[in-house]
């Protein structure tokens, strides 16, 4: 089976890249489609050289009306490993037009049929670590009783524990809960693939991350996570009758617990991000005189490595 390799991993980031540094006019612009349709724009722009067949399971833009790369799209020049691919030319749109902190260009890939198609549902419950939550934490128990197993495993006091959740109204009883079982939040504004691959690294100040994300996150999440050797469990969320039926329809089961490997099968992800405004993961493109500088990650399970990408690049190469 043709694999992708290091040299895909790296021609993709150039698309990340390209997506980030075109959305840099439209941050803090408050015209969060603006900048997520140069972003689409400049993401399927440098796809297309890529050598490889991709197809897009998910897409980006649905569920907001905005522009995306769309489901079943075909992206690369068809020739070479055939992927599997997600896509989030901008994950935090409402960040980047708001000129706040955390939005990023997103791609992950694996092998072609690997990746679990979850645009039946919207949304998805998850709930990430990092490799001491596996056996551990369950997103079926309830949140105090998993947070005090996690701190066990980590020989951390729970007051110690700092818990990634997104800053949403449906998630005011998760973060009561949390709080009463003495953990400390972290609240997001927007961009949880960020949340959950910091939950899932060894550096990170986040021990976890948890509550209700974009479904296109979750399987982006759990590419990065495969890389990372972390744990990850996710459900679907359908906010209404109608959409439970249309995840049914679509082969997926709401009341089933998909584990990591079910969310992305096999060992062969690569994850690439690149800043579009700083953040705890990367830093935001920035320009400075002739150049523009961009800051970049890669994980590649394969190799379970990390690697962080700084680029230069010529201002009068993109305007």
């Amino acid at each position: 089976m043709l694999r992708p390799d290091r040299n895909l991993a790296l021609e993709l980031v150039r698309a990340t890249e390209a997506a980030a540094i075109r959305a840099t006019p439209w941050i803090g612009k408050g015209r969060k489609n603006d900048a997520d349709g140069a972003a689409v724009d400049a993401m399927r722009a440098f796809l297309a050289t890529v050598d490889f067949d991709g197809v897009v399971v998910i897409g980006e833009g649905e569920k907001d009306r905005a522009p995306m790369l769309f489901n079943g799209e075909h992206v690369g020049t068809g020739r070479g490993p055939a992927c599997d691919i997600a896509v989030d030319p901008i994950d935090g749109t409402s960040l980047t037009a708001a000129g706040r902190q955390n939005a990023l260009s997103v791609i992950a890939v694996s092998d072609r049929g690997t990746m679990l198609d979850a645009s039946g549902v919207f949304y998805m419950d998850k709930i990430v670590t990092g490799p001491e939550g596996a056996g551990v934490v369950d997103i079926r128990k309830p949140v105090g009783e998993n947070l005090r197993a996690l701190a066990r495993a980590l020989g951390k006091d729970i007051g110690e524990l700092r818990v990634a959740v997104l800053d949403r109204p449906r998630h005011t009883e998760l973060i009561e809960e949390i709080r009463e079982a003495g953990a400390g939040t972290r609240l997001m504004l927007d961009g949880d693939v960020a949340g959950g691959i910091n939950a899932a690294r060894h550096d990170s100040r986040i021990d976890a991350c948890i509550g209700i994300g974009g479904s296109p996150e979750g399987i982006t999440t759990a590419c990065a996570i495969k890389a990372l050797g972390g744990f990850m469990q996710a459900r679907p969320a359908p906010r209404d009758d109608e959409e439970r039926e249309r995840a049914i329809a679509s082969g997926l089961d709401p009341e089933r617990v998909y584990e990591l490997e079910d969310l992305v099968a096999g060992d062969n992800t690569i994850f690439v991000a690149t800043g579009v405004t700083d953040g705890g993961l990367v830093d935001g493109v920035r320009r400075e005189g002739p150049l523009i500088r961009t800051s970049s990650i890669v994980l590649r399970s394969t190799s379970g490595t990390v690697r962080r990408i700084s680029a230069e690049h010529l201002v009068s190469k993109w305007w």
